[in-house]
């Protein structure tokens, strides 16, 4: 299984991959450091420069440690569990999502992705 790393401040964290084409062009980009935004109180979100490839699919419920896709060019880590309605294109998925809540804080915060 594919792998990859998203670091917040001093913490790492594993992220086990979905096999898609949205993973393959993203993990392409690596390694990142982007600026990511807060909304809703349960997610982190932010818009790339480029598009990427898309199977979204209604998901139902969203779980904290969840990397998805919205739209072809939002990239989204959610930190809390909620039912939605809206479409996503998975990326992955924290292995470990103990303290991504706080880890990922109010307001902006900055997040490197990395192999």
């Amino acid at each position: 299984m594919s792998m990859m790393t998203i670091q917040v401040g001093n913490t790492r964290y594993t992220v086990s991959l979905d096999n898609n084409a949205a993973m393959q062009a993203l993990t392409q980009k690596l390694p990142m450091t982007l600026k990511m935004d807060e909304l809703n109180g349960n997610e982190k979100f932010y818009y790339l420069s480029e598009t990427l490839p898309t199977d979204s699919k209604r998901v139902g419920s969203i779980k904290a440690g969840d990397v998805m896709l919205y739209g072809s060019d939002c990239l989204v880590i959610f930190y809390k569990d909620f039912s939605t309605s809206y479409s996503y294109t998975p990326i992955g998925r924290i292995e470990d999502p103990a303290g991504l809540s706080q880890n990922l804080g109010r307001g902006s915060v900055e997040v490197t992705f990395s192999n």
